[in-house]
């Protein structure tokens, strides 16, 4: 129990202590942002900044920090320790990289980010690569939580065509399509920062709901709990994305760049929001560790809740943690977060096909030509395996959390500033994306002596890369416009 309060306190320090440093290294002005300059209000809008938090909170949560959470707890409490540091040093970053440089760049998607600083080929790569990884979340966080929704109602003796499934997940592609189609401030402006206070009080119910019910979360223990020995490198990486770090968040973050009306609101806005994230994701592998036993020294009771749905694991521990009022309270923060992450993933996905082939999005009629299809394309996508599609979902997000933190780095390097704190990071995700995709089963599959060694040859020979163009790019001062006109200092 020790354990988790000591990594809840490093997370609510980190936010400040860490946090500042990166706010420092990137160092925001009072230059006008695009929400003043290009206000075109339907993407482009000033909203406050304790609604810009609470919406990217929402943006970013999804069912990540929870589904991702309980499944990063069958390796054991270890997981406090990747959610705590990779939220820290390693998410929080990224999101603040991507937010930032978006601000820069004209509230710029995350793949032109991509081709400004690391080519055209990788913009190109990022492009189709962010499009289908969204497309992949928006469905993924629409079949979540219409599951949730038809669980709910069934447990409370509803009937019929209320616990259908396909039936919600239809209702919920009609409010994912009016959604990505409004102005932003219509809808997620308004009804998000209600929606995010429920998801916070929902977490702080499940934690409370530990102690208050006699459960006793298990101290750090780096030994694999796993009851099918799946190694923790790098599965456990993968598995606990959005509550570590998450590429799908470099989608989420220009679109509150594109909102923010100082810079300086960085801080809280993006960093603040991953802080929050990480805590949310601590409180629900606490909850997964704490309330099913363990047999033999392994996590058999939560694999076993996880295997028979991933709601009815959420239901039963805000049953076991909360009961009575709580329960719908702390099934509405679950669903709603993935309903509220989902719309902006197709949000997102129309803006980066607009940035693609700049496509004004003022007008209705060429927002509905990008809208209609996308939804299509989700609504497809929902009826594929379920499982499967959420696998390629978290190794695809930790793909492009590695992409942006190289972008990041070649920004930071171009920019005369301390390139590390992102390239540190990349590394290290390089590390965990290409180990995965040689031995998870569905990618190749191979041995873990293997891919072991391959993975961490990939992460150098990234690094090396990075270094050796580092040589031949020109460094600037960093105080003029970001978009090509610096005063280039000298070439490294």
């Amino acid at each position: 129990m020790i354990s988790f309060f000591v990594c809840l306190a490093i997370l609510i320090a980190g936010y400040f202590v860490y946090g500042a440093i990166v706010e420092k290294v990137y160092g925001p002005d009072d230059r006008q942002t695009p929400a003043v300059r290009i206000n075109d209000g339907v993407d482009f809008v000033v909203m406050p900044k304790w609604k810009l938090f609470l919406i990217q909170l929402l943006n970013i949560a999804g069912l990540g920090p929870i589904y991702g959470a309980l499944a990063g707890a069958q390796w054991g409490t270890s997981v406090f320790l990747w959610i705590t540091l990779g939220t820290i040093l390693a998410g929080g970053v990224h999101d603040f990289s991507v937010g930032f440089m978006s601000m820069r760049h004209d509230g710029a998607s995350v793949s032109e980010l991509t081709g400004m600083y690391l080519g055209n080929i990788m913009k190109t790569i990022m492009r189709i690569f962010s499009v289908v990884l969204l497309v992949m979340v928006g469905t993924v966080f629409a079949v979540g939580p219409a599951g949730l929704i038809s669980l709910l109602i069934g447990k409370q003796g509803g009937s019929g065509l209320l616990t259908n499934s396909t039936f919600w997940l239809v209702l919920i592609l009609v409010y994912y399509f009016i959604a990505t189609f409004v102005p932003i401030d219509k809808i997620i402006g308004k009804l998000y920062p209600v929606f995010g206070i429920c998801l916070i009080v929902m977490a702080i119910g499940v934690g409370i709901g530990i102690f208050t019910h006699g459960y006793t979360i298990p101290e750090i223990q780096l030994s694999n709990l796993h009851p099918s020995s799946t190694p923790i490198w790098p599965m456990m990486f993968v598995s606990v994305a959005c509550g570590a770090i998450s590429g799908f968040h470099a989608t989420q973050s220009p679109l509150m760049a594109r909102c923010c009306k100082s810079e300086k609101e960085s801080h809280m806005v993006f960093y603040g929001a991953m802080v929050s994230e990480g805590i949310i994701a601590l409180i629900w592998a606490a909850a997964g560790s704490a309330v099913y036993e363990k047999t033999g020294g392994i996590t058999s009771g939560l694999t076993e809740m996880l295997a028979s749905g991933q709601a009815a694991c959420v239901y039963d521990i805000c049953t076991k943690t909360m009961g009575g009022f709580g329960i719908v309270l702390a099934m509405l923060g679950v669903i709603a977060c993935p309903i509220t992450s989902g719309d902006t993933a197709f949000r997102s996905a129309r803006l980066v096909i607009a940035d693609w082939f700049k496509v004004d999005q003022k007008p209705y009629l060429k927002r509905l030509y990008l809208c209609v299809p996308l939804l299509l394309v989700g609504a497809l996508v929902s009826q594929l395996n379920y499982s499967v599609v959420w696998r390629y979902f978290s190794w695809s997000n930790q793909t492009l959390a590695m992409i942006a933190l190289w972008t990041a780095s070649m920004y930071l390097f171009r920019n005369g500033r301390m390139y590390w704190l992102t390239a540190i990071p990349a590394t290290f995700m390089s590390a965990v994306s290409v180990t995965y995709f040689f031995c998870a089963p569905e990618c190749l599959h191979l041995s873990v002596l293997i891919a072991y060694p391959v993975g961490l040859i990939a992460a150098v020979a990234f690094l090396g890369l990075f270094i050796f163009q580092t040589r031949k790019s020109p460094v600037t001062d960093g105080k003029k416009d970001d978009s090509g006109h610096h005063r280039h200092l000298h070439t490294a």
